[in-house]
């Protein structure tokens, strides 16, 4: 787990502290007039960087209900190594063969994926699937063996040239569209094999 600032882990203590004196979560209210916050969004930004560091967790499907999570279990968090077959053009095709030069080290929890032996993951090189949010330099991880559904980005193999594209069926007849106007529509002439369809995206800083 990220380490939490001084002021995180005051709010972290409060937020446990109201919780077992009073069964239930503070308001954000409750919290930024106990810090003496202007507004609201500050103390929701702090709560933010509490659940995005892992130290507590949002209830699916209920208002205000935060768990902090135990400092062992933050330690448990599943993580999982995704091997990396080489590098995707997001750009024009590509004649490149797909080899395996590593892996990725992904919190599963976070991403919310649920990673198999069918699960990949390929560097993005290009900037055709920028209206997307996936630029240069970014690693998709797919699932190997699942069917595209419209508008899902794939890897795919298209007449042997590998790229990173948008599925779409118009007519019933599949193609690739890219995300960027600078590139065209790719029909395939021959075949179209989809490797992989993304399921989340990885972004190295």
């Amino acid at each position: 787990m990220d380490k939490l600032t001084k002021r995180q882990q005051e709010i972290l203590d409060f937020i446990r502290r109201k919780q077992q004196e009073q069964g239930g979560t503070p308001t954000l209210r409750e919290i930024a007039d106990h810090f003496g916050f202007r507004s609201m969004n500050a103390a929701q930004s702090h709560v933010n960087a509490l659940v995005r560091k892992g130290a507590i967790q949002k209830e699916a499907r209920l208002a205000r209900a935060l768990r902090v999570v135990s400092p062992m279990a933050r330690m448990k968090r599943r993580v999982c190594d995704i091997p990396i077959y080489g590098a995707i053009p997001a750009g024009f095709a590509d004649e490149k063969e797909q080899t395996p030069v590593g892996c990725i080290s992904v919190d599963v929890g976070t991403l919310g994926i649920r990673p198999s032996a069918r699960t990949f993951a390929l560097r993005v090189q290009g900037d055709s699937m920028i209206g997307r949010h996936i630029v240069d330099g970014d690693i998709v991880v797919c699932e190997h063996g699942r069917d595209p559904r419209d508008g899902d980005v794939v890897a795919a193999l298209i007449d042997n040239q590998s790229t990173l594209k948008t599925f779409v069926r118009r007519k019933r007849k599949p193609f690739l569209r890219a995300e960027n106007p600078a590139y065209p529509d790719l029909i395939p002439a021959e075949e179209l094999v989809i490797q992989g369809v993304v399921i989340t995206v990885v972004r190295q800083c």
